[in-house]
């Protein structure tokens, strides 16, 4: 009846993949927030051009900016917390129950992938009561706000190209 296409999983050879590639992909986190870098861009099409070479240059670094914000929004919201632990709870004890025999309703026998989306439908309540939605949007914003700052302030050339902001500086004096 209601089947996944692939098996999701965290613990799948490409999410692990994944992440351990936005892990070695990190830059320095002192490059990242020296403040000594951060220069208005002179025009709009350098701006863009900024912005596109900072996202491609610090992709990592922003992935855990985003990650830091929802921890955040987590555990500054207690029932938000409480909510995401009593599914992920509900979730853990399927599975454990799933290894042992299979879990039936009205003599269907239910897949795992099933079973975690009854678990998903039955905590939308709860997630909605516990302002799940306002804290969805509040760390999409805040990380768009931070990263898009970031992103267009940050003078990556000073990274990559030193010799080219000796020359920009050579030139501006003359």
């Amino acid at each position: 009846m209601f089947q996944l296409p692939v098996q999701v999983s965290l613990s799948s050879p490409a999410a692990k993949e994944w992440f351990g590639q936005r892990r070695e992909n990190i830059r320095q986190w002192t490059v990242f927030v020296n403040t000594g870098n951060f220069r208005t861009p002179s025009s709009i099409p350098r701006l863009s051009k900024r912005v596109m070479r900072n996202v491609e240059y610090f992709q990592s670094n922003y992935f855990f900016v985003f990650l830091g914000l929802l921890a955040y929004c987590l555990i500054t919201s207690p029932l938000l917390l409480i909510a995401v632990a009593v599914s992920l709870g509900a979730c853990y004890i399927l599975s454990l129950k799933n290894t042992e025999r299979k879990i039936r309703i009205f003599a269907h026998e239910l897949t795992l992938a099933q079973q975690y989306g009854l678990v998903a439908l039955c905590s939308l309540p709860l997630f909605y009561l516990s302002g799940a939605g306002a804290a969805i949007f509040w760390v999409i914003g805040v990380s768009i706000f931070i990263i898009g700052l970031h992103a267009a302030f940050y003078n990556i050339d000073a990274v990559l190209n030193p010799e080219d902001e000796r020359m920009d500086l050579i030139m501006e004096e003359v």
